[in-house]
C-alpha cells in the first residue's frame, strides 16, 4: 500500500473535520483540540499510520518549525482579536498576570522540577520556563470573538492578552536556561551577556520592530490613496505581515514572538473600526487551526503509541497534577487580589491558563541551543502537561464560560430593571 496515498487521504479528512466538527460540538463539553488527540490516537491503533514518526527527540528541528509557525500565526489573530486599545489602567489584569503570576509559575514549576524529578538547576529552570506561558493557540475556546463583536468581557480580554505576550516575554527564561547549561559544560562565565542581549535588547528589539511595524502596515493598508492593501480585500495579507514581522525582528536579534502581537495590535489601532480587520483575522484563524490540527493529530498519536510517554513515573504524574491543580490556579488568583474582579471570574482567569504547542515550540528550541540533563524526562513532563491541560480544560471550558456569561446577563438583566423602576 503507498504510505503517501494514505497519508494525503488522511489529511484530507483532518482538513475536512477542521470546518465540520466545530458545528457538531459548539455545545458539548468538549473542545477541537481533544478531537485532534483522539484522531491521533486511533490513527496509532490503526494499521494506517502517519508517514512520517513524528517523536519530537528524533525530530527536533521539524518539531520547532511546525510549532513555530502555528504559533506566531496564532499571535497575529489573538493582537487583531481585541478591540481595547493597549494601555496601563486597561490591561492591568494582563499586567498582573505577566508580571506576578508569571515569574512566580516559573520559580514553582522549576522547584518542583529539581524537588520531586530530581533535574539540575539548566533543566529545572527549561521545565518552568518552558510551562510558563499559557497558549495562544490551544485557548480559542476562552479568548475573545473576532474583531468588533463585542465579545471582549474581562475574562476573555485577559486570557487573550495574556497568552499573545507571555509566549515572548518567557523567552528570556528560556535564555537562562540554556546559559546555565552551556555554562556547566563549557565552564562560560555564568550569566554573561544575558542580562543585556536576552532580557534588554531581545525584548526591546521586539517591541519597537513589532510595533513600528504594526503602525507601517497600518499606513499601507488605510492610508495610502487608489492603492492601499484594505482594498485587496485578501486575507492572506495577514499571513504576509506575519512572515515579514516574525523575520525582520529574528534577523535583528529580537524576540519575534513579541513583535508578532505587537505589530497586529497597532495595526488595528491604526484603523480600529475597519472591515479588513476581520478578514485578516478570519483568514488567520483558518490557517491557524489547519496546523493546530495538523499538530495535535502527531501528538495524539505519539501518546497512543508511547513513544515518550512510556517512561512515566509517579514523580512526572505528581508534577504534572501539581501544575495544573495547583500552581497556575493559586498563583493566578493570588496576582489578582485586589483587582477588583469578582472572585468568580478571578477564579476563571486563574484556572485556565491553558499549556499547549508553545511549550513544545521552547522545549525543543531550547533542546537544539544546548544539552540538558534528563531531556527526556523535561520532555515526558511537558508532554504530559500538554495534554493534561487540553483534556482537563477542553472539557470544563463549555460550562465556565456559559456559566460567566449567564451571570453576566442576570446582572445586566438586574441593572436594567433597577433603572426603569
Amino acid at each position: 500500500m503507498d504510505l503517501y496515498i494514505v497519508t494525503l487521504t488522511i489529511l484530507g479528512v483532518v482538513v475536512l473535520l477542521t470546518a465540520w466538527l466545530p458545528l457538531i460540538m459548539r455545545r458539548l463539553p468538549l473542545s477541537l483540540p481533544i478531537a485532534c488527540l483522539a484522531i491521533g490516537a486511533l490513527l496509532a491503533w490503526s494499521p494506517f499510520p502517519l508517514l512520517p514518526r513524528f517523536n519530537p527527540l528524533e525530530n527536533r528541528e521539524f518539531t520547532e518549525r511546525m510549532t513555530e509557525i502555528v504559533v506566531i500565526v496564532a499571535l497575529m489573530g489573538a493582537g487583531l482579536k481585541l478591540d481595547r486599545p493597549i494601555g496601563w489602567k486597561r490591561w492591568m489584569t494582563t499586567w498582573r498576570l505577566l508580571g506576578v503570576a508569571m515569574p512566580l509559575t516559573i520559580g514553582t514549576l522549576a522547584f518542583l522540577g529539581s524537588w520531586i524529578l530530581g533535574l539540575g538547576v539548566a533543566s529545572a529552570v527549561l521545565l518552568g520556563a518552558c510551562l510558563a506561558p499559557t497558549d495562544p493557540v490551544l485557548a480559542s475556546d476562552v479568548q475573545v470573538g473576532p474583531p468588533q463583536t463585542g465579545e471582549e468581557d474581562e475574562v476573555r480580554f485577559a486570557l487573550t492578552s495574556e497568552a499573545g505576550l507571555n509566549d515572548g516575554l518567557s523567552f528570556p527564561f528560556v535564555h537562562l536556561a540554556i546559559a546555565l547549561a552551556l555554562a556547566a559544560k563549557e565552564g562560560t562565565v555564568l550569566l554573561q551577556h544575558w542580562a543585556f542581549l536576552d532580557v534588554f535588547w531581545r525584548l526591546a528589539a521586539g517591541g519597537v520592530v513589532g510595533w513600528a511595524l504594526g503602525k507601517a502596515f497600518g499606513f499601507l493598508s488605510f492610508r495610502m490613496r487608489g492603492s492601499s492593501l484594505a482594498k485587496t480585500q485578501d486575507g492572506f495579507v495577514a499571513l504576509g505581515m506575519t512572515f515579514t514581522t516574525y523575520g525582520l525582528t529574528q534577523l535583528v536579534g529580537g524576540y519575534g514572538f513579541v513583535a508578532v502581537f505587537l505589530a497586529a495590535v497597532a495595526f488595528r489601532a491604526s484603523e480600529r473600526d475597519h472591515d479588513f480587520h476581520e478578514q485578516l483575522h478570519d483568514f488567520a484563524e483558518q490557517i491557524e487551526r489547519l496546523l493546530m490540527m495538523v499538530l495535535l493529530v502527531c501528538l495524539g498519536s505519539i501518546a497512543a503509541s508511547g513513544q515518550l510517554l512510556g517512561g512515566i513515573d509517579w514523580r512526572v504524574a505528581v508534577v504534572a497534577f501539581l501544575a495544573i491543580v495547583c500552581v497556575r490556579p493559586i498563583i493566578g488568583w493570588l496576582s489578582l487580589i485586589g483587582s477588583g474582579h469578582p472572585p468568580g471570574e478571578s477564579l476563571i482567569i486563574a484556572v485556565f491558563g491553558i499549556r499547549g504547542l508553545g511549550s513544545i515550540y521552547y522545549l525543543a528550541y531550547a533542546t537544539g541551543q544546548a544539552e540538558f540533563e534528563r531531556v527526556e524526562t523535561v520532555w515526558a513532563t511537558v508532554l504530559l502537561i500538554v495534554l493534561t491541560s487540553i483534556v482537563v480544560h477542553g472539557v470544563a471550558v463549555t460550562p465556565a464560560m456559559r456559566w460567566i456569561d449567564g451571570r453576566r446577563s442576570r446582572a445586566r438583566r438586574k441593572h436594567t430593571a433597577h433603572a426603569v423602576d
